[in-house]
């Protein structure tokens, strides 16, 4: 087991949603040494940039969760940019880390990454069994190298990266930009806004009562409350040494239509849902096994998901 306390630790993406509260969490664990390294400075997909980055932080550990995401919208429209960004990103990072003889890197990769019609739930070997769901194919296959290069690298060279598989994360400080949320910040962000409009003085309303939703609804999806995820990867970087993939999940799934019906509740909304059948509802179901997380490391969720809701709607509230 790594203590991480003395630990030189750098986090990419650590001022991003899931990287804040991973960077708190570390900071309850007494590490005091944390590099997290921002766009402005550091273009991760350079390759004179990672040097450069490496040569300032000089880290022990590297928690590499930087990446170019968005929903169904985003990555249909941004297929190469998500695919060329986030395989040089990590392809990068780590071969650079290898050169300079770090102690461990550790790879997020994504759930985008599991075949398209995946057995339910996903199991850590099946991730290979079938080409991913075709709106997030190339960002889940750029991802998916870092599994590869793990694997080689350790093979070869000895190297101590491992690699994990977290499921649609959720919770306060999510991306609410409607042109690249996932789908919960982006239905909280329609309920809540829709409700604004509607009480706004008379003359300033535009009586829109609807809120428009992608796809059937029939869809399945799974949720990992950000601040669980942040814990397991936590645990996995002092506690697992080993290139298998792992599942990062709270082992649950939930219809779109399900989901909606949910946050309608909670929001408090009372206007129309649109069902717009001519978007893609993207894979077909998702939820994974993460009895593999629980063994190696100890990980389970914490965090109920209507209570993880609520937090984050009561989130939005405070920041619209």
């Amino acid at each position: 087991m790594i203590n991480l306390k003395n630990k030189r630790i750098t986090v990419t993406g650590g001022a991003g949603f899931l990287g804040k509260h991973l960077v708190a969490k570390l900071k309850e664990r007494g590490c005091k040494n944390i590099f997290i390294p921002h766009v402005e400075d550091y273009d991760l997909v350079n390759m004179e940039a990672v040097k450069k980055l490496y040569a300032d932080a000089k880290p022990d550990i590297v928690i590499h969760l930087a990446a170019k995401v968005g929903g169904i919208g985003a990555n249909r429209d941004n297929p190469g940019k998500f695919f060329y960004d986030n395989l040089m990103m990590g392809v990068q990072l780590m071969e650079v880390g290898r050169q300079v003889g770090i102690e461990k890197f550790v790879a997020l990769g994504t759930i985008c990454a599991y075949p398209k019609f995946t057995p339910i739930p996903f199991k850590e070997e099946n991730l290979w069994n079938g080409y991913p769901e075709e709106t997030n194919a190339p960002y889940g296959l750029a991802k998916k190298m870092l599994l590869v290069q793990s694997q080689a690298y350790r093979q070869q060279y000895g190297f101590n990266s491992i690699f994990l598989l977290p499921v649609n994360l959720y919770g306060p400080g999510d991306n609410f930009n409607p042109n690249s949320s996932h789908v919960i910040p982006a239905l909280i962000r329609k309920c809540i806004d829709v409700q604004k409009l509607l009480r706004a003085p008379k003359g300033q309303s535009n009586l829109i009562s609807s809120i428009t939703v992608w796809g059937t609804g029939k869809a399945t999806r799974e949720f990992l409350y950000v601040a669980d995820a942040a814990e397991a990867i936590i645990l996995a970087t002092e506690r697992y040494d080993n290139s298998e993939p792992v599942n990062i999940g709270a082992g649950f799934e939930i219809t779109i239509k399900d989901l909606v019906q949910l946050i309608v509740k909670l929001t408090g909304f009372k206007g129309k849902i649109i069902w717009d059948k001519t978007k893609p509802d993207g894979q077909p179901r998702r939820c994974l096994d993460t009895s593999k997380a629980a063994k190696e490391f100890g990980f389970k969720a914490k965090i109920k998901f209507e209570a993880g809701l609520k937090k984050t709607i009561e989130y939005y509230k405070e920041k619209a």
